[in-house]
């Protein structure tokens, strides 16, 4: 079940940002639709970059995985005082059933454990109805710490403009 939240223009202005430098988000679509404290959710646009099987129009599950893996992601920069880089040590995607062809898939990703080193994420994803999902998955983030990433790129995330 996804849970009613409001989103935090904060959180919701640095996830964009970030998500608007990943290329291959750029490529696939996909958005951030609200972001609060520890859970956030994202859009994948149907498209036909996103289709699988041709004579189908089914959604490739490569295309679920990287909205997931973003999600996750981008989920972790909503769990911490300051935002880090955090890279994706493992991510366990199980599918449920086949994403249904001219439909967007949403993902709503949660932090459920900030560790020392270690973040701890969760996510779904659905398309119309948030009871019927596609695919769900856990992940776990590696923090390396702020100093890992160049300035010019934190600047972008905390203080860029604001990206729809």
């Amino acid at each position: 079940m996804i849970p009613d939240f409001e989103s935090d223009p904060r959180l919701l202005g640095q996830s964009r940002r970030f998500v608007a430098q990943l290329n291959q988000c750029q490529a696939l679509g996909i958005r951030v639709e609200a972001a609060a404290h520890r859970q956030l959710i994202m859009a994948l646009p149907y498209s036909e970059a996103i289709v699988g099987d041709t004579e189908t129009g089914v959604v490739h599950g490569g295309a679920i995985t990287t909205l997931m893996d973003t999600a996750s992601g981008t989920v972790v920069l909503c769990s911490l005082d300051q935002p880090e880089l955090c890279p994706t040590l493992d991510l366990r995607v199980d599918y449920m059933r086949a994403a249904r062809p001219g439909e967007p898939v949403y993902a709503f990703a949660q932090t459920y454990r900030v560790a020392h080193d270690i973040i701890f994420t969760r996510c779904q994803a659905w398309q119309k109805e948030p009871e019927l999902v596609v695919a769900h998955c856990v992940a776990t983030f590696m923090r390396i710490g702020r100093q890992a990433t160049p300035d010019w790129f934190w600047d972008i995330i905390e203080n860029g403009e604001d990206v729809a």
